[in-house]
């Protein structure tokens, strides 16, 4: 027999890592996961429904055009983190303001504050290439009956409890990780249960694959643009070129990267001085997995998780993934 163990039994089993959680922790990962499966099977029957496509002339925060998915997937994560009661707080991409759920009788003691972007990639939703959900998992600050403050909603990456992300594709996956390595599960919709399919992931320390935008080159840094022409230069020694693989959703580049080897840019521009990705929701969480799975993830210059955060919808640059490909970059931009 083959012995398949649950994301439930999972977690069950490393709750005692964290015994000042008392299982709140758990329980917010189950309710996290729960949502996913809702979303998932949105996703998978997207093109039989009535899912598709863009909500009129509705757009989120950031002048984006909303999918019906990326609303369907944000009502979704937050009914479950409202209900769930371990939440008091939700950042999401798709909200303007944060949501404080102190105010309802079930999170009136919750200790724990979630970031989250519901469905990345959302681009990629009506032409059937996989998107994904990213969150990020902090510990409120301040004492319980008491308001949170800033200092509760702006916490520094190395502040977070746990992070993850899941990728609706050919299979589904939720990757997680508490800071003690990176475990991912697998949907088995025969039993409707993520279960553990990657335990102790770790990224290979190079790789062969560059994810970037090569569209946007001419207006990219010159330390970036260097970087990009290394890659495809032919050199046995370092087994170039390399290959470039960009699929425009910041998941399923991350967990191809994280699997086979490989690095994700996505630089400032003369257009987007400070980078386009979110720090909080995207960011910040994406590099607390890949570091904890060996990798590295930078802005180009400094550590992303070191970064002390001004604002829920900050954005800034990004360079993740195998340690020595990140160092490469990182010298090229420091040689320009």
């Amino acid at each position: 027999m083959i012995s398949i163990k649950t994301l439930g039994q999972f977690i069950i089993e490393k709750q005692a890592d964290f015994p000042y959680a008392k299982g709140e922790l758990s329980r917010l990962l189950r309710d996290i996961g729960i949502a996913a499966k809702i979303v998932n099977r949105e996703v998978n029957k997207a093109g039989l429904v009535d899912i598709l496509g863009s909500i009129g002339d509705s757009t989120n925060v950031f002048g984006e055009n909303q999918k019906k998915l990326d609303v369907f997937a944000d009502e979704q994560f937050i009914a479950a983190l409202k209900d769930g009661g371990e939440c008091c707080f939700v950042a999401s991409e798709e909200q303007e303001e944060g949501i404080l759920l102190t105010d309802t009788g079930v999170s009136k003691d919750a200790k724990y504050i979630v970031c989250i972007d519901p469905l990345d990639g959302s681009s990629n939703i009506d032409v059937n290439v996989s998107v994904g959900t990213i969150f990020s998992i902090y510990r409120r600050i301040s004492p319980l009956g008491e308001s949170l403050t800033e200092q509760d909603l702006l916490q520094n990456g190395l502040k977070q409890v746990a992070a993850g992300y899941i990728i609706y594709g050919s299979s589904t996956m939720l990757v997680y990780t508490t800071g003690k390595g990176v475990n991912g599960f697998t949907l088995d919709p025969s039993i409707g249960e993520f279960c553990l399919s990657n335990p102790n992931m770790k990224i290979p320390s190079s790789g062969k694959i560059y994810s970037i935008n090569e569209g946007n080159y001419s207006k990219f840094p010159n330390g970036i643009k260097q970087y990009i022409k290394y890659c495809q230069e032919e050199d046995v020694a370092s087994n170039r070129p390399y290959t470039s693989r960009y699929i425009g959703s910041m998941v399923a580049d991350i967990h191809r990267n994280l699997l086979m080897g490989g690095i994700f840019i996505y630089p400032q521009t003369a257009g987007q001085p400070y980078g386009k990705l979110r720090l909080m929701y995207e960011c910040n969480p994406i590099a607390f997995i890949i570091e904890q799975a060996g990798g590295k993830a930078s802005t180009g210059t400094e550590r992303i998780l070191e970064i002390e955060p001004q604002e829920l919808h900050q954005r800034v640059p990004a360079i993740v993934g195998s340690s020595e490909m990140v160092d490469k970059v990182l010298e090229f931009i420091a040689q320009s």
